[in-house]
Order: C-alpha cells, then structure tokens, then sequence
C-alpha cells in the first residue's frame, strides 16, 4: 500500500530488516548462552530473593523431566495459571525444553473460564497440564477437574515457594499469603512443585528435536468480541520479535535490569519476561502490580536500568510520592504498551524519570507482539506508537469497506510479516476472518499515519462512536480531556440516544486526581469539564454525561475495562 515502507526512512541510522536466516531458530536455543556464560549472574530477584541463571536453568530440567516422567510429550500443552513468581519462568522454560506449549492462564479467572480455556486446548487430543497456585486448586480446580477429560497432570505452587522457611510460616499465619490444600484428583496425578518436583526430579537436560515452525506459545485474547481464542505461536514468530526488539533499543547482552508490572500469563509480560532471559537481564518480579509502594523497594533496591508497564501502572507510580523522590539516573528506556497513554500523563512521566526516556510501542496477542515502536534514539513523538520494525509491512483500510486509505485519515492497522500468528487454534473460521488473503492481520485498531510513518492510535473499531453520523475516536478525546486539572484517569463510551435511533452520546467516566483539590461539589465540577471539552474538542466529540467513580474498572493486564462500564450504564 504504501511505496517501499516508507517509514524505514525515521527509523535510527544503522537498522535494516532482518536476515530470515537469524529468527530461523527456536526460543530454547536462543537461551542457551544466558546458562552457559552467566550462571552465577542473578536471573530472578523476588520478594528479597535472588535466583541465578544457574539455579533457573536446573529447576527447569527438573520440571522438563517431570513432564516426561508423567507422559508427556512433543505438542502437549502445559497451562500455567500464576502471577509473576519464579515458578513461572523455570515451568516456561522447562516445558519448552520438553516440547511443549505453552499457555498462559489468568489466576482472575473464574472455574468456569479456567474450565474452558482447558477443554479448548484438550479439545485436539493432546494431554494438558496445569500449573497452578495451591489456593486456586483448592477454591478452583477441585470443583472443575471432573469436567476437563484432557487433563492429566496439576502441579500447584505456592506463593512463598521460593521465601525462606520463616517467612512462609509467618506468612501464612498472619493470612498474608494465600493458601489451599492439595487433594487428590480422580484420574489425574497432583504434585507439590517443591517438594514432587525441585526436590525429587532429575536435573539431567532433556533433548527433544524443536523446529523454528513448531508452535510454542497458544496465547488466548481477552474474548471482547465473543469466546477467548488462542492465538498460535511459532518459535519463529517469538525469535523474530525478540530479536528484533533488541536490534531496535539497542539493549546490550548482559548489560540490564529490567523491571515490568505485566502479568506473564499476558503476552506483554511474557514477551518481557522471555526477553529479559535472552538478554541475559536480571529482571525483577511484581507479583501484584497494584502494589506500588512494593515496585519502588525494588526500585530502590535494583536500580532498573529499563521498564516495561501498562500506562494505567505508571499513572499509578506517579501517585505515589516515594515514585517521585527516587533516583531514575540509571534508568534508561521505560516501554509503555497495551493501551492508550494520554499525553498530559507521558509529559507528567518523563519530568519524573527524565526526558526522552518513555518510548510508546504497539503489539498485540496474534503479531507475537510487537509490531510498531517509537525510536530508540531517534525522534520519539509523544501520543504515537511509532513506526512499523523490522520485516513488518502495514496498511490502513476503511473498517466498513476494507479499502485502503490516505495518510492522516483514520484506518484499522493491518499487519503482515513473520511476526503474525498461524492462526486461531481450532478455529480456521475466525483465523479466515481476521489474517486476509494477502496475509495481512487485520487488527481491529484504528489509527493515523503520518507522513514519517507514526502512528497514532485513535480507537478499537468495537469502541468507536458514533454521533448523528460522526465518528468518535475516544482516544482521541481522552487524551484532550486529559488535560484537565481533576482527571486522574479517564474512559469514553457510546451510550444508545433514546432521541436518536441508530446514534449514541458520549460518556464519560472519571477516576478524580489525587493530587486535585475538590470539594465535593460534582455538579460543579462537571459543568467545569463539559466547558474544557466545549473548549478542546469538536461539539459531537463532548460527553453529553459524566459519571464521577472512585476507582476505575482495570483488567487483569491493568487496562481500563470498558466491558465493565458497558454493562455499568446499564
């Protein structure tokens, strides 16, 4: 669509696409030189414990044999259902070392969902199995397990795993750290992950014969539009977008702390997380990244030299004061994903951390993720995402015709090149409807392209509203209200006109600033922002109702969730 992918012109001086020979590999070899020429190195720092490459790269031997030793083989699926704790990563690696594939599962998740996304993935014969926290199997899985034919194996950790002894005691004493006892399952086989598996497994290596084309990942979406579907994921998808990331931010081997609030079971904080092991990075676990006076100890302690959080975290961290009097000199790139980040609030950000430093990038589950960013060295333009990378070809069409259209008209991204997933697992109608015949990845984000081949995001073509025949982009809006002294955090939706048939009205729900000096007078304060609106946008664009909450709804990843306003106008 557009002339030799123009925008390769913005990008830093010295990048090209990528050689395909160098993501012909697979995420399991890529890691081998972190556990060969750094195994003293800490790999894991959680809750004041430091993990090595070393230890990391025994325990997950360990876990590979045990899947072997109970059955397991090349294309079963191991389901991992944690937050951000070591267990994780060491279950990542081991089950790809024994040719498995992973899938990261939500532990918000409710029986019947975990339920499901099980029997979806068992829905091809293959064997599943199930990594698990101990109070999840005792709230959750006991109830469910009878249900779920596929799945053979669980294996529940706890969330002080990994504490010392005294620590895990008093933690649980002091109802501090959640817990549940592991009962047998009729027809399945439960271990303890300490104790059935880092204390009894053989930490010999396991080699099973993994190819580039192999799926690794099936990676389930968020369901907005219908049941969660798995997006399938090659090891060639994963190689090409690690090592392209690393081309582009020019982070250097071994060199880095990284520290991220993305949950893993997201394909963010897992990209990060696999990442972070490739590089040769320590990096720095959040089991709960609401916690924001925890993610600065740790700040303070690791001194991360980069970030990688959901914008909604970061309005958080600049919350909270201690944020603000930490020293960020050794901080360098703070990546910023997976939704929208007014620009008031990146302003707000870089005079914290310092200037340059936050770079917008854009992903999603089914393009493994990462498919635009802003320049590492280059321009950075606040609002915009970015450019497409390397090998990445994108187009913008009218979502109701498909054609294409100009720059600086408002169009779905479109995505082709070898980050796109292979398809919707079991799914080939919902694969046929989003990858077109060109191999484009029709994204259902709306944006503007400019002509340096920025984009700026403007909407989801499902979150669009419409206003007497007007288009509504409530990014757009949201970023301009934004600027507001009261808003903290800020969400648009359409609202049925009972006036107007076929056409809504704007409304807006507002997450009040901390920091703002109210005095509970909302009927004034909303006439107050209906007049900044008035002054910012264009008539149709001004919220006709503004709704003052106190906290705003956020998904399990930390993204605003209009699904819940949705059905809270109601």
């Amino acid at each position: 669509m557009y002339a030799e992918r123009f925008w390769r012109n913005s990008w830093d001086d010295g990048l090209e696409d990528l050689d395909p020979g160098q993501f012909d590999t697979t995420y399991v070899a890529m890691i081998k030189k972190a556990f060969e020429q750094v195994p003293d190195k800490t790999a894991l720092g959680f809750l004041g414990v430091d993990i090595t490459f070393g230890e990391v790269d025994k325990y997950a031997n360990q876990f590979a044999n045990m899947l072997q030793e109970n059955g397991f083989e090349k294309g079963d699926i191991v389901g991992i259902n944690l937050p951000n704790l070591p267990e994780y990563v060491i279950s990542l690696i081991g089950a790809l070392r024994a040719g498995c594939i992973i899938s990261g599962v939500s532990p918000l998740l409710s029986a019947e969902q975990i339920k499901y996304q099980l029997n979806d993935l068992g829905s091809t014969g293959k064997k599943v199995a199930l990594v698990t926290l101990d109070a999840i199997f005792a709230g959750h899985i006991v109830k469910i397990a009878d249900d779920i034919p596929q799945l053979k194996l669980v294996v529940a950790a706890s969330v002080a795993g990994f504490l010392p002894k005294i620590k895990q005691i008093l933690g649980k004493l002091l109802k501090k750290i959640p817990s549940g006892k592991l009962t047998p399952l009729a027809g399945k086989t439960v271990l303890e992950y300490h104790r059935d598996v880092l204390k009894r497994s053989s930490a010999a290596a396991v080699e099973v014969d993994i190819t580039p084309d192999d799926l690794g990942w099936i990676q389930y979406t968020g369901g907005t539009t219908g049941a969660p579907k798995g997006a399938m994921l090659s090891h060639r998808n994963a190689a090409h977008n690690m090592l392209s990331i690393n081309r582009w931010l020019g982070w250097e081997w071994g060199q880095g702390v990284l520290l991220s609030g993305f949950p893993m079971f997201h394909i963010a904080g897992l990209t990060v997380c696999e990442s972070a092991i490739f590089f040769g990075w320590t990096q720095v676990l959040i089991p709960n990244p609401r916690d924001t006076v925890h993610i600065c100890k740790e700040i303070d302690k690791y001194k991360p030299t980069n970030m990688a959080n959901v914008p909604s975290l970061y309005q958080m961290l600049m919350a909270d004061p201690k944020f603000k009097e930490l020293d960020h000199s050794t901080l360098g790139t703070c990546i910023s994903a997976a939704a929208p980040f007014p620009r008031e609030s990146q302003a707000e950000l870089e005079k914290i951390i310092g200037e340059g430093k936050l770079l917008e990038l854009y992903g999603m589950t089914e393009t493994s993720p990462v498919s635009t960013m802003n320049p590492s060295k280059g321009h950075k333009k606040l609002g915009s995402v970015g450019m497409p990378i390397m090998n990445v070809d994108c187009k913008l069409v009218d979502p109701a015709t498909g054609e294409a259209i100009a720059l600086g008209e408002a169009g779905e991204i479109c995505i082709k090149g070898p980050l796109v997933m292979q398809g919707y697992f079991n799914n080939p109608e919902e694969t046929k409807n989003t990858i077109d015949e060109d191999g484009y990845m029709h994204t259902g984000d709306v944006a503007i392209m400019d002509e340096d081949g920025y984009l700026t995001i403007v909407d989801r073509t499902k979150d669009m509203i419409i206003v007497g025949g007007f288009k509504v982009f409530s990014s757009k809006v949201e970023d301009a209200l934004s600027q507001h002294p009261a808003i903290g955090i800020l969400a648009l939706i359409g609202v049925d006109n009972p006036q107007r048939p076929g056409s809504e009205i704007v409304k807006a729900y507002v997450q009040l600033d901390p920091l703002y000096n109210y005095d509970g007078n909302q009927e004034a304060l909303k006439e107050d922002i209906t007049k900044f609106a008035q002054e910012k946008c264009s008539p149709y664009e001004v919220p006709k109702v503004i709704e003052i909450i106190n906290e705003m709804p956020l998904t399990a990843v930390g993204k605003i969730d209009k699904k819940v306003l949705r059905v809270k106008k109601e």
